[in-house]
């Protein structure tokens, strides 16, 4: 009889446990978490029982302490100007997988571009008046070659006036580093947008995955065009858009690009109008997405198509100047 009552007993306490288990995964609200940080918005959601703004907050700092060009105390401020520099690990992160992209890209991804981008008016110096001239003179000191990284060293110079843009990267890797924080603090089923890159993982509120627009292409340099192109619908992956719509001026009748090609020092003029990819990591998805503005939709779509981890959606122009789109097979509808 005993035993039969501690059975019982046994069977009724797992019962409260699992009654109890529930009421806890059930009581985890989703949360939301909105605002400014680097130049652009960020809109975040996610699922936990505890109000996590603070560490997002937290970990949006650590990476602009890290590779802000607009911050002269940040890690890369003081790389750029010559400086001994203490190790960071947001640093070390980004600039170690920036020369990875860049080796596999054969340079068409390459954050010492730098001089070149404040040459034509688009870093973090005025523009300057742009000749042939100088855009050779600035060559000379532009490539990812100029640059290596170790463990124990960490980022090493082999040019003096080598200077870096992680522009094409950062944002991405901020995606990462909050998605990692909520990851670090039990979330699941999380979104995290920083001016358009995402990072997805489980499911949203509806118990179904992440719907993610990607803009219609029209030309608004001021950012406020929501007009979408597709709907996709992806979880546990993360997806960055580079495109040439929005960041741009006009040199007469001419337009500017935002997108320079390393190898040549001068703005892309083709076909390629804008570049989306899904990879396992923000700051992958985010310099492959700039890689492809730069090689172009021929030479773009032949390296999609040799890699299957990567995924991706270009707009384009045809021959005919109409505008065409093309994505991988394995890009999700």
């Amino acid at each position: 009889m005993q035993k039969r009552y501690k059975r019982l007993a046994a069977f009724l306490f797992l019962l409260f446990l699992i009654a109890g288990t529930w009421h806890i995964l059930s009581g985890k609200t989703f949360r939301t978490s909105e605002g400014q940080v680097f130049g652009t918005t960020y809109h975040i959601c996610y699922q936990s029982s505890q109000d996590l703004d603070a560490d997002i907050r937290r970990a949006m700092t650590e990476v602009d302490e890290a590779l802000s060009m607009f911050n002269d105390s940040s890690t890369l401020s003081a790389f750029n100007r010559g400086e001994e520099t203490r190790r960071n690990a947001c640093f070390d992160a980004v600039v170690s997988h920036a020369l990875e992209i860049s080796r596999i890209t054969e340079g068409a991804f390459d954050i010492t571009v730098a001089p070149l981008v404040n040459l034509w008016g688009f870093g973090f110096k005025h523009r300057e008046n742009v000749t042939p001239q100088a855009v050779d003179s600035i060559r000379q000191f532009v490539g990812y070659r100029h640059l290596s990284y170790n463990r124990r060293q960490g980022l090493v110079r082999h040019h003096p006036h080598v200077t870096l843009d992680c522009g094409a990267i950062a944002k991405g890797y901020a995606v990462d580093h909050v998605a990692q924080t909520l990851y670090k603090k039990g979330c699941r089923n999380y979104m995290v947008e920083i001016g358009g890159e995402v990072v997805t993982c489980g499911k949203n509120p509806n118990r179904d995955r992440w719907s993610i627009g990607i803009t219609r292409l029209v030309d608004d340099s001021t950012g406020i065009n929501t007009q979408l192109q597709q709907i996709i619908n992806i979880t546990d992956c993360a997806v960055a858009t580079s495109g040439n719509y929005r960041n741009f001026y006009y040199q007469g009748q001419r337009k500017v690009s935002h997108t320079i090609d390393p190898s040549t020092g001068y703005p892309v003029s083709h076909s390629l109008l804008s570049a989306t990819v899904i990879a396992p990591s923000c700051m992958t998805a985010d310099a492959y997405a700039t890689a492809f503005m730069v090689m172009g939709f021929e030479r773009a779509k032949h390296f999609v198509e040799k890699d299957n981890q990567l995924k991706a959606f270009f707009i384009y122009s045809d021959s005919k100047g109409t505008l065409q789109t093309w994505q991988s097979a394995n890009f999700p509808h």
